[in-house]
């Protein structure tokens, strides 16, 4: 290994980095849509089933490339697979981390606009929001400026280096995402007639259970944890010998989970308080997406005591977490450039930036392009990523370099039996179930 790689300072700044990568607008939007289409609690049991079996292997994968090879995500599979096609796999994490950006941050830049409108007040005024959010997409200008404005606060994070800006920034902006998310939560069960909203959460619903429940709690899972696109081989390889790496993916799914779901708590409570149309509000629950957060809650905050604050509170949440997850993306492509173009990391961080802004222009200006990027990291690019993962942890890689990295040198005494787990399920559970989410993506 190289003695000279930077790493994380603390065990904390590992798991709050980590975490702060996998925590993104996804455990929001995504999480409770999902939940609201798989029958509450049902889907949720077999999401944390999904962590356990596939979603901790995959990460704990990701993390041994990452460590092992003390590289970037191209860079560690041409390390640790020299000579060989694996070093594609690597490519294709960059590339993915680098498409997701050029939609990403568009989204990014919504949640700041809505944040200044909560903090001035504006969004306590409107009485359409649907026509609220439509001006916003219909100003691409508007979408550029506060995509830009994002994009640029991701850089600063990023030039400030691995341990200033990376596990500095999650240390501070971690704890304050937990602190709204509970707040928010707490409020949220207090509202009168919240109690329909944390039933349909937490009671299950057999009736409601639809067949592809488990494929869909599986591409939650995946998407959540970010697999596939670099962020973890990214951090992994800024790991020291110390981290134990499953005790990481753990804790990090862990804290992941727990995200979404504190945001179920305090997105099912508020809708079924506040709804005047109780009857299609689960629908538009399990409808999600952009809609949920930009015209479903708007509409229901809107609704309580003290809005402006509330509003507020929330999209500085979405905030905090939409900014977590980009400095892990942005961090993926800029520091490929600094380490196999040889590039400085102001130079690397410059070109990255640009190009992200130009991706991000054409997605504010074409709804077709945003989708086309959309469609093809989330069901392309990362279930093949998180794939050849698996295939190449489980198979290629010698086991007794794998076994170093899951004992840290020999100085943890992992059972047996685990050991043997893990590689049965890369070998023989991840890929089968990665190649299912992968078909029903394109078919379902």
């Amino acid at each position: 290994m190289n003695g000279k790689r930077i790493t994380f300072a603390s065990k904390i700044g590992v798991i709050a980095a980590a975490a702060g990568s996998a925590v993104g607008l996804g455990n929001i939007w995504r999480f409770p849509s999902q939940t609201a289409d798989g029958g509450g609690a049902i889907f949720i049991l077999v999401y944390i089933g999904c962590i356990l079996f596939f979603g901790i292997p995959l990460m704990v994968s990701e993390f041994l490339v990452g460590r092992s090879s003390q590289a970037n995500t191209a860079g560690a599979f041409h390390k640790l697979a020299p000579g060989t096609p694996w070093k594609w796999v690597g490519r294709l994490g960059v590339l993915t981390g680098f498409i997701i950006m050029g939609f990403y941050m568009v989204v990014c830049g919504w949640t700041l606009d809505y944040l200044m409108q909560s903090v001035t007040g504006n969004l306590h005024t409107v009485n359409d929001f649907s026509a609220n959010f439509a001006s916003l997409l219909s100003n691409p200008l508007r979408q550029i400026s506060w995509m830009v404005l994002f994009t640029l606060l991701t850089s600063f994070f990023i030039l400030s280096g691995v341990k200033r800006g990376i596990e500095q920034s999650s240390k501070i902006l971690m704890p304050i995402l937990f602190l709204l998310l509970i707040i928010l939560a707490l409020r949220a069960i207090t509202l009168e007639g919240a109690s329909g909203g944390l039933s349909f959460l937490f009671m299950p619903s057999l009736e409601q259970v639809k067949p592809t429940v488990f494929l869909d709690a599986m591409g939650q899972a995946f998407f959540s944890l970010s697999i596939g696109m670099g962020c973890m081989i990214t951090y992994g390889s800024y790991f020291n010998n110390r981290i134990n790496l499953t005790k990481t993916a753990m804790q990090v799914a862990i804290l992941d989970t727990l995200v979404a779901i504190l945001a179920g708590m305090i997105i099912f409570p508020t809708a079924f308080a506040l709804t005047t149309n109780p009857e299609t509000i689960v629908d538009e629950l399990v409808a999600g997406g952009p809609g949920l957060l930009f015209i479903t809650l708007p509409g229901l905050f809107n609704q309580m005591p003290a809005s402006m604050l509330w509003a507020a509170m929330f999209f500085c949440l979405l905030t905090l977490a939409a900014i977590t997850s980009t400095i892990s993306l942005m961090e993926v492509v800029t520091l490929y450039l600094h380490e196999e173009y040889r590039l400085s990391r102001k130079m690397s961080t410059l070109i990255v930036t640009v190009g992200v802004i130009i991706l991000g222009m054409i997605s504010s200006f074409s709804v077709s392009f945003f989708n086309l990027l959309d469609i093809s990291s989330a069901k392309f690019m990362l279930p093949v990523g998180g794939f050849f993962i698996s295939l190449f942890v489980g198979w290629y890689l010698d086991k007794k370099l794998v076994y170093a990295q899951l004992t840290n040198q020999g100085t943890l005494k992992p059972a047996i039996g685990f050991l043997k787990t893990y590689i049965f399920l890369l070998r023989y559970i991840v890929p089968p179930a990665i190649l299912a989410i992968f078909i029903y993506g394109l078919t379902g």
